[in-house]
C-alpha cells in the first residue's frame, strides 16, 4: 500500500495592485504644499465674502457635453464616461462650472443672486500625463453668478492676484487679459476668422482644418507650427468691439489698475465656445515648461442658458491645485508644520500621565506628539529628529506612590522662545490638581517631581 505525497504546488505571491497611471499619492513635503494652497484659497474666499458649495463628482453626461460643446477635446476625447445600472450615461466632472451651472438652476440659487461661490476638489481627464498635469487633478474655483458688470470681473482678478501673492509664488506670474466682445463682437470677429483661414485651409494642421467651420477662435490658440505662420495675421478682436463691448473692457483695465493688479494684453488668448464673453485671462509663468497656466477663466454670459435656463451673466476661474503646489514648493517656503512639544515617556507607569497631559495639552492649542515605543535613546533622538521645539521627558520614579512622576525640559535649540510651552505644561497641571516642587513653576534643565 502507497500513500501519495503532498505534491500541491504552493501559492503563488498576490500581486500588489500598482497604482492607476495619470493618479498620485500624495505624502511629505508635497501634501503641505497641496495643504497651504487649499488653507490660502478658504481664507481669502472668506476675506471675499464668497460662499462654499460642493457638488457631485459626477453629473449626467448632457451637464458637460452641452456646457463645453460636442466638438471639444474635452467631451470627444477626454471624458471619463460610463453608463449606470440604470442605463443612464454619467461622466466624472472634467471641470467645476457647468456642475455649479446646473446645481444654480436645480436648487434655485437664483433667489441669491448675484451668487460669489467658491469650491475645490478632483476632476478627471483622460489626457496624457505630463508636469503638474494628472487624469485625477484637483483644482480650487471661484464664480460670481448673476452679476453682470465689469466689477464682477476685477473682484474675481484681485482675489486671483491675492491668493498667488499669500502663496508666495506671484513673482514671475503675468496676467494675460483679452476681451471676446459682446454677442455681436465676436460673432462678426468669428465670420472674419473663417473666411480668413479658409483662404489657407490646405495649410493648416488637421486638428485646425476641423476646428476651422465650427470653432475658429480656437485656431488662435494653436501651438502647432503649421498654424502659427498664419495667425500672426489673422484678424484680431479689438477690429470688430461695438462701443459697449469697448467700454466694458475699459471698465475691467481701470479696475484692475485702481487695484494695483498688473496686466498685459494677449490678443490670441481665447475662448472658444460660445458662450464665452467680455473677458478671458489666464495667470502664466515659465517656471511649469510648456504648461505655464496657473490660473485661468473669463466671463460666461451664455452657459446657463445652454443649460435651459434664463440668460444669466456670469464669470469665473479655476486653478490647478499640483501646480500652485509645485511653485510653492520650488519657492523655498518653511511649510513644515510647528511641533511644540514633544513627550518621551522612560517607563511604562508614565505612559498614563502621557497621555492626560498631550491630550491637555493639544486641546490649548499646543501641538504635541508622544514617544513611548523603541529604546529610551532612540524616542528622544527621534523626538528630536522630529523638530520638536521642546522635549519633555517623563517617568515614574521607582517606589514612587501613585501619581506622583518626575519630568525634565529640554530645549532642541537655545534661541527658541519656549515660553508658550511651558506656561501651557504649568497650567495644565495646575488645572489637573499636580503640585511642583518648584513653586515658581516649571523651568528647562532639573527633573521635577509631580504629585497630587
Amino acid at each position: 500500500m502507497s500513500s501519495d505525497k503532498n505534491t500541491s504546488a504552493p501559492k503563488p505571491a498576490t500581486a500588489t495592485p500598482q497604482a492607476i497611471r495619470g493618479t498620485q499619492d500624495i505624502f511629505g513635503p508635497d501634501a503641505e504644499a497641496f495643504a497651504f494652497v487649499v488653507e490660502t484659497f478658504e481664507r481669502v474666499r472668506r476675506l471675499y465674502r464668497f460662499r462654499r458649495a460642493e457638488m457631485p463628482v459626477f453629473e449626467k453626461t448632457a451637464v458637460f457635453s452641452r456646457s463645453l460643446g460636442e466638438t471639444t477635446d474635452v467631451v470627444s476625447k477626454e471624458m471619463y464616461s460610463f453608463e449606470d445600472r440604470g442605463g443612464e450615461s454619467l461622466t466624472l466632472r472634467p471641470e467645476f462650472t457647468a456642475g455649479i451651472a446646473r446645481a444654480y438652476l436645480t436648487n434655485g440659487w437664483q433667489q441669491h443672486a448675484p451668487l460669489k461661490l467658491a469650491t475645490h476638489g478632483p476632476l478627471f481627464r483622460y489626457e496624457r500625463p505630463q508636469k503638474g498635469r494628472y487624469r485625477q487633478f484637483h483644482q480650487i474655483d471661484a464664480e460670481i453668478i448673476g452679476a453682470g458688470e465689469p466689477q464682477a470681473d476685477v473682484e474675481l482678478l484681485v482675489m486671483a492676484d491675492q491668493i498667488l501673492r499669500e502663496l508666495g509664488i506671484s513673482d514671475g506670474v503675468t496676467l494675460q487679459l483679452n476681451t471676446l466682445g459682446d454677442a455681436p463682437s465676436r460673432e462678426a470677429w468669428r465670420a472674419a476668422l473663417i473666411d480668413y483661414f479658409r483662404a489657407v485651409k490646405g495649410e493648416l494642421s488637421e486638428d485646425s482644418q476641423e476646428r476651422l467651420e465650427k470653432n475658429p477662435l480656437r485656431i488662435l490658440d494653436s501651438k502647432d507650427p503649421r498654424d502659427k505662420v498664419f495667425t500672426a495675421d489673422a484678424p484680431m478682436i479689438d477690429a470688430f468691439l461695438s462701443d459697449e463691448a469697448q467700454e466694458f473692457f475699459g471698465k475691467v483695465t481701470a479696475g484692475l489698475d485702481a487695484a494695483g493688479v498688473a496686466w498685459t494684453r494677449a490678443q490670441t488668448l481665447v475662448r472658444g465656445l460660445d458662450y464665452y464673453r467680455h473677458t478671458a485671462f489666464e495667470f502664466v509663468t515659465d517656471r511649469l515648461g510648456a504648461q505655464g497656466t496657473v490660473l485661468g477663466g473669463g466671463r460666461y454670459d451664455g452657459l446657463i442658458e445652454a443649460l435651459g435656463g434664463p440668460h444669466t451673466p456670469a464669470v469665473g476661474w479655476a486653478a490647478g491645485i499640483e501646480r500652485l503646489a509645485m511653485l510653492v514648493g520650488d519657492s523655498g517656503t518653511n511649510l513644515s508644520p510647528p511641533f511644540d512639544v514633544a513627550l518621551v515617556v522612560e517607563s511604562a507607569e508614565a505612559e498614563g500621565f502621557a497621555t492626560l497631559l498631550s491630550a491637555r495639552l493639544r486641546s490649548t492649542g499646543v501641538t504635541t506628539d508622544v514617544y513611548a515605543r523603541g529604546k529610551r535613546q532612540r524616542r528622544f533622538d527621534k523626538a528630536k529628529g522630529d523638530g520638536a521645539e521642546m522635549i519633555v521627558t517623563l517617568q515614574s520614579p521607582t517606589s514612587a506612590p501613585a501619581s506622583t512622576f518626575a519630568i525634565k525640559l529640554a530645549a532642541t535649540n537655545a534661541e527658541l522662545d519656549l515660553s508658550k510651552g511651558v506656561c501651557a505644561i504649568s497650567d495644565v497641571l495646575a488645572a489637573e490638581g499636580y503640585s511642583s516642587d518648584l513653586p515658581d513653576g516649571i523651568v528647562v534643565g532639573p527633573w521635577i517631581t509631580v504629585s497630587k
